[in-house]
């Protein structure tokens, strides 16, 4: 397990296996269904508020990414538009689209396992979570169960042979 904590601050100690599997859970049940395998769940206070998975293809809504719908689930069952507090877990590291609603959403923090080295917005492709003289920031972690992720997920883990990019999430 590899993690990485931005250098600005540390979030407070969770369990973050824990956490990270119910984000892998939700990503096998996406495969499951045909939807590309990815998983988020949103977390405040140690308790699990919202979890999702994408649903691009079920849907054919392009925005309906998994970290998208934690968000969206999170501030319904929390009853507020903004997040502070919230910790997401995804297994794939998000998108622009996802990053940006995020810090829109004043989200504390997000910790994923498997990097994305096309579509990533947390420093793999572009970085958004922590950019300087931004007004919001994300504390990131990555790495947590990162072997298990890309089990599900070989096209993105850049160490095996067969990897290759994937666009849809």
């Amino acid at each position: 397990m590899v993690a990485r904590a931005s250098a600005r601050c540390r979030m407070a100690p969770v369990n973050y296996e824990l956490y990270m599997r119910a984000a892998l859970s939700e990503a096998a049940g996406a495969a499951a269904t045909g939807e590309i395998a990815d998983g988020a769940v949103a977390v405040v206070d140690e308790a699990m508020v919202a979890h999702a998975r994408p649903g691009v293809a079920a849907t054919g809504d392009p925005t309906a990414h998994a970290v998208m719908g934690a968000i969206r689930g999170a501030a319904r069952r929390l009853g507020r538009p903004t997040l502070a507090g919230v910790t997401v877990f995804s297994m794939v590291e998000p998108c622009a689209m996802c990053v940006g609603a995020l810090l829109q959403s004043d989200a504390d923090g997000l910790v994923y396992a498997l990097r994305d080295p096309v579509g990533g917005a947390c420093g793999s492709s572009l970085q958004l979570a922590e950019t300087p003289g931004r007004p919001r920031r994300l504390r990131v972690v990555s790495g947590i169960l990162r072997d298990d992720a890309a089990d599900l997920r070989p096209d993105l883990d850049v160490d095996r042979a067969d990897a290759r990019p994937a666009i849809a999430r």
